[in-house]
Parts: C-alpha cells; structure tokens; sequence
C-alpha cells in the first residue's frame, strides 16, 4: 500500500529515541522473535496505515538505528516517505523526542494549490512508540479515520490509554509548546478534550520495557 501525500493527508511519527536502560538497550535496535525489527515494524505499520510521511525520531545509538532503516526502508527514505530526525536533547525524555518529531512535521514543505496559495503538507500526525511490537495497523486506522486539523484522538484499550494518538495540525504548536522533560502530550490530551477511540478488540495497547 503506498498512498500518495496530498493535501489533507495524514503523517506519522514514530518515537525511537530512548536508551532501553530497563531493556538492557535502545529498543530502536530490538529484533522481536518473529524476526522483524521493532524499528522496520514501527514504521511499516504507519506506513500500511496510510501515514505519508513517517517522522522517525532517533537519539540513543542514533547512528546504529539510522543504519538499520536505511537497510530496510532505503527507497523510502530517498523518497522522503520515510524521514529521520535525531533528538538532540532525548536524553530529556519523551517530551524531547515528541518536540523534535513535531518540529519535523511542521516543517514539511506546503503542497501549492495553485501559483498563490499553498495548504499545509499534512493534517493530521499518528503518533505512537518503537516498544509497541504488538500495535496492528487497523488500529492506527481506526483512530485515524476521518481525521482532520483539529482532531484529537487517543486509542484506548480496556479502559487504558494507549497508542496511537491521533493530533491535528492545528494542534501541533500549542502540543510542542506544552511538551517538558519526560512527560509526553498526556497532560495536552486531558486538557483539551481527547476523543477515546476504543481499540480492545485489535489488541497491541501495551508497551514493553523489559525482556523477556
């Protein structure tokens, strides 16, 4: 599946960039039992979800994990399908990570409509995280359905939140403003009203953060 970007497209951002301490490493390096990286799986479930483009934002062994999508998404990442940016300050934690993903985003160049005007390369962002091995591609589908610059949407699992969350671009300068330290766009959603999208039934809502 490879949709082309067009105006009111959707992009995607993958959160990549932490250093795995628990894990016992960057999770951007893990290769889950099934043989498929978790970093090619991130990406590839955005990308089969429609997200064009993917943002993927690195930071712990940042070299490493760049090498490792270039074997994999090289004719993407020529494209600009697939898109790298490196969290100078990830070691701030998530807020870091998702500022620096936001910021890539925002400065995707405008789709001109005509000699005089242009409208924003995207819409809406699905964001979600590398330590989510588990998320299907219908989810990301389900909570991007229909999304537009002022949406806000968050899956939700048993009651839980969890990934993808779903930002409108309208959104994104207020979001990144409000970003700090560890703390990802939590606080954002439950000030601004989050529509829950429920995604019990196609699992993948929990992360990983040791082996085994």
């Amino acid at each position: 599946m490879n949709p082309p970007s067009a105006p009111g497209a959707a992009a995607g951002i993958l959160l990549a960039a932490g250093a795995g301490k628990r894990m016992g490493g960057p999770k951007a390096l893990i290769v889950g039992a099934d043989g498929e990286g978790w970093l090619h799986r991130g990406v590839r479930v955005l990308l089969e979800a429609g997200c064009d483009p993917v943002v993927v934002v690195l930071g712990a062994s940042a070299d490493d994990a760049a090498e490792l999508l270039r074997a994999g998404y090289a004719s993407e990442l020529a494209s600009g399908r697939v898109r790298i940016a490196v969290a100078a300050g990830w070691a701030e934690g998530l807020g870091a990570s998702l500022r620096t993903g936001i910021a890539a985003v925002r400065a995707l160049p405008a789709v001109p409509l005509s000699s005089v005007s242009a409208v924003s390369a995207v819409s809406a962002v699905a964001i979600t995280l590398v330590d989510l091995p588990g998320l299907e591609v219908a989810a990301v589908q389900r909570v991007l359905q229909g999304a537009g610059p002022r949406t806000l949407r968050q899956a939700f699992y048993e009651g839980r939140p969890g990934h993808p969350v779903v930002v409108g671009a309208e959104h994104l300068p207020d979001l990144a403003e409000a970003l700090a330290g560890d703390e990802g766009a939590r606080p954002y959603l439950r000030a601004h009203g989050v529509e829950e999208v429920d995604c019990t039934d196609l699992g993948g809502g929990s992360d990983v953060d040791t082996p085994g």
